[in-house]
This record gives structure tokens, C-alpha cells and sequence, in this order.
């Protein structure tokens, strides 16, 4: 007998008829001798919803997010109550709970609010009594009693937490996909689904713009070992265990996926005086605005001036551009240039650790595709590049075949 945590999205839970679904899932969980606990996000774009209600009255103005955070929780409220009667309708001893019901614990800053700590007292009795406690996901509490949400992907989070709470067996996020895939189905044709990845390449691609589970989730079942598993709400399938590096295989692939993303914008500052504390001067104003920067490079010319050069996502592009205008003209820079038209790409896999002429095979096959590097990044098990944005899904399709990620072991 296992204990498992059920984590279901939107999508999910989005009519009574996938309502129901769950049910027959959990029952048929319980039927093979498992503990079950759910955890619940809000139905379809209830979230979405809610906040155009409040943006109507201007919220940021007059309340800040303190009064949001009451307004987005009841969103799954709805969700926990319809899915606990639905259970007891067919026969299945349940009971809903709110974030603050079962105390899980956060930090005072709202609608990004970290989780502290999660009370298990009441979750253990109800598991003890055969009962399903359903948890709403996105929210918890703070010290003062206020109701705190954990930001978009927060039942993710949520979900994690419990189950590490609850030391449970595996942590099971439902969504509308098989699982994780070797990159975007979309965008390449060929694209896997993975049996196994680590947590850390799961960090990895999340970063990097894979959009199947929220980077503060994964983060959180690294640091307590819950295996996560990422499956379809909609098929029957094994779906993806991401797990610990000595868990996943003997000899890791060589690159596991590639994940990218449009939403980027690079900014250069020209000839700047090569001199210390000249970067510090350059990003302290873009981050005392909050934006924040990803990928760096700086280049040093024979005159002793050096190219600054970073990225932002496009949302912040105009701000940080303008910002950077006002540096420039107190540094004495030459110039602000800036790209709109860019996107991030990037190759993941802890295979890298052992095998060397990973980042040149990356390099080659781009150039094979007349595809050119304007900045590279690298760590020990991920390699990301900008290029122009208009190539980006020539480039994926390009390294998809070039490293073998269409079979089930990649070169």
C-alpha cells in the first residue's frame, strides 16, 4: 500500500464530468489498497476571472494584494466542496479543506507567499478513518491569520508540500499532458515522453521555459526527496517520475530535453570603461525595479572599453531599456542597442557530467542550419543560447534529431 498525493490543474477540474473522473481515479486508487489526498487548483480560468473582477475595480490602488489573495482563494473552494460531494456520492468518505483548515503555513508576502510548514494532525486522523482529505491548492496561511496565496503553479507547490508533510510515497501532479516531454510535441513532431528525469534536470528545464510543473514545486521535492510524477488526467499512462539522480538509471542520456522561450529581450551597452564595480552600476537600477536579468555576457575590446550585454523577458524590455539609457549617460557609455526579436534555447542533461564535446556538437548543428549564437550560457548540465527568434523552432527540431532525443536513448 502506497500513500499518494493527487495533484489535479484547472483543466482538470474544469466541469462535473471531470469532476466525477476524479472520483472513479481515486476510487480506483483505494481499490488497490492506496491512501489517498488531493489537492485541487481552481475550475478552468476561474482564477483569470477573478482577477479581471478586481482589476475592474482598480485593486492595486486601494488595497494592494492583501484583499486579492481573499479573492483568488475561494476559487478553489468551489473546487474542494464539488469534488468532496461528488466522492461521497459515490460512496467515498471525504472531507474539504482550505488552506487555513489544515494550517499550511506561509510567510506574510502575499500572492507570492512561501510555504512554512503544514500541520499533518488532522490529515493523519481523516487517513486513519479511510477518509480522502481534499486540499485546496494555492493558499495558505500567514502567523497574523491572514489568507496568503503562493502565486501561478502554486498548487503544485501546494501538493508537494503535503506530500512531504505526510511523507508520502509519490506526489502525483495530474495535467493535460502524458508527461514531460523531450521538448515542446508542438513544435517538434518526434518528441518523447520520458520515463525518467532527475529533479535537477527538471529544474533545469523548467527554467528554461518548460511550462509543465512550476520550478518552486520541483525545487521543493528535491530539497525532501518526494518523487513527483507527472501524468495525464485524461489518458491511462505511466506518465514521468522525476526523481532522484541514483534513481533515474547507471548512465544518464546524454542530453534528457531542450526547452526554450519566446519571451525574450536582449540589451547591450556599449563601450563602457573596463573598471571594477562598472557591471554592479549597470544592474543595480534594472533591479531595484524588480526585473530580472538572466543570461550576462561581457565582452572586453583592446581599447580597455567593453560590451555589457544581457537579457530580460520582453515584458520588461521598454523599462529596462530606459533605465539603462539614464546609466549609460551616467557612466559615459557610447550606446543602448536592443532586441525584441529573440529567443532562449536550451539542451539539458546530467549525461554531460561524463561526457565531454557536448556544447561543440550543439554548436555544429546550429551552424548546419545557418543558424548564429549572439550569446551562450552554460552550467554543469545545461547549455542555453540566444538566437534570432524567428529560427527557434528550426533550432529545436535541429538539436531534437542532431542528439537522438526521438529514440529511447539519446546519443
Amino acid at each position: 500500500m502506497a500513500r499518494l498525493v493527487m495533484k489535479f490543474g484547472g483543466t482538470s477540474v474544469a466541469s462535473i464530468d471531470l469532476i466525477a473522473r476524479i472520483a472513479d481515479r481515486v476510487i480506483a486508487a483505494q481499490h488497490q489498497g492506496h491512501e489517498v489526498i488531493l489537492v485541487v487548483s481552481a475550475m478552468g480560468h476561474e482564477t483569470d476571472r477573478l482577477v479581471s473582477l478586481a482589476e475592474e475595480i482598480d485593486y492595486a490602488a486601494i488595497a494592494g494584494r492583501r484583499e486579492l489573495d481573499v479573492l483568488l482563494a475561494t476559487g478553489e473552494q468551489v473546487t474542494i466542496a464539488l469534488l468532496a460531494m461528488m466522492l461521497l456520492k459515490k460512496g467515498v468518505s471525504a472531507k474539504s479543506y482550505q488552506g487555513h483548515q489544515v494550517r499550511i503555513l506561509t510567510d506574510n508576502a502575499h500572492s507570492r507567499a512561501r510555504v512554512l510548514s503544514v500541520e499533518t494532525e488532522s490529515l493523519e486522523a481523516d487517513l486513519a478513518q479511510g477518509q480522502v482529505p481534499v486540499i485546496a491548492g494555492f493558499q495558505g496561511v500567514a502567523s497574523n491569520g491572514r489568507v496568503t496565496t503562493l502565486g501561478r503553479g502554486g498548487s503544485d507547490t501546494t501538493a508537494v508540500a503535503v506530500a512531504a508533510a505526510l511523507k508520502a510515497d509519490e506526489c502525483q501532479i495530474f495535467t493535460d499532458v502524458d508527461g514531460v516531454y523531450t521538448t515542446d510535441p508542438r513544435v517538434v513532431n518526434d518528441a518523447r515522453c520520458m520515463s525518467r528525469i532527475t529533479f535537477e534536470e527538471m529544474l533545469e528545464l523548467a527554467s528554461s521555459g518548460s511550462k509543465v510543473l512550476h520550478t518552486r514545486a520541483v525545487e521543493l521535492a528535491n530539497k525532501n526527496q518526494v518523487p513527483l510524477r507527472v501524468l495525464s488526467s485524461f489518458n491511462d499512462v505511466a506518465g514521468t517520475l522525476i526523481t532522484s539522480e541514483d534513481q533515474v538509471m547507471m548512465e544518464a542520456p546524454l542530453i534528457s530535453g531542450i526547452a526554450f522561450t519566446r519571451d525574450e529581450a536582449k540589451l547591450t551597452l556599449r563601450g563602457v570603461s573596463d573598471q571594477p564595480g562598472i557591471a554592479s552600476s549597470i544592474l543595480a537600477p534594472i533591479s531595484a525595479a524588480n526585473i530580472e536579468v538572466d543570461m550576462i555576457v561581457q565582452n572586453v575590446g583592446a581599447d580597455a572599453n567593453t560590451d555589457f550585454t544581457f537579457t530580460v523577458a520582453r515584458d520588461d524590455y521598454e523599462v529596462a531599456r530606459e533605465l539603462l539609457t539614464k546609466v549609460a549617460e551616467d557612466i559615459g557609455a557610447r550606446e543602448v542597442i536592443g532586441d525584441e526579436k529573440i529567443a532562449k534555447l536550451s539542451i539539458v542533461g546530467v549525461g554531460m557530467r561524463s561526457h565531454a564535446g557536448v556544447a561543440a556538437k550543439m554548436f555544429e548543428i546550429l551552424a548546419a542550419e545557418s543558424i548564429n549564437i549572439q550569446v551562450i550560457s552554460t552550467s554543469e548540465i545545461k547549455i542555453s543560447v540566444v538566437i534570432d527568434e524567428k529560427y527557434l523552432e528550426l533550432a529545436a527540431r535541429a538539436l531534437h534529431a542532431g542528439f537522438d532525443l526521438d529514440s529511447s536513448e539519446s546519443a
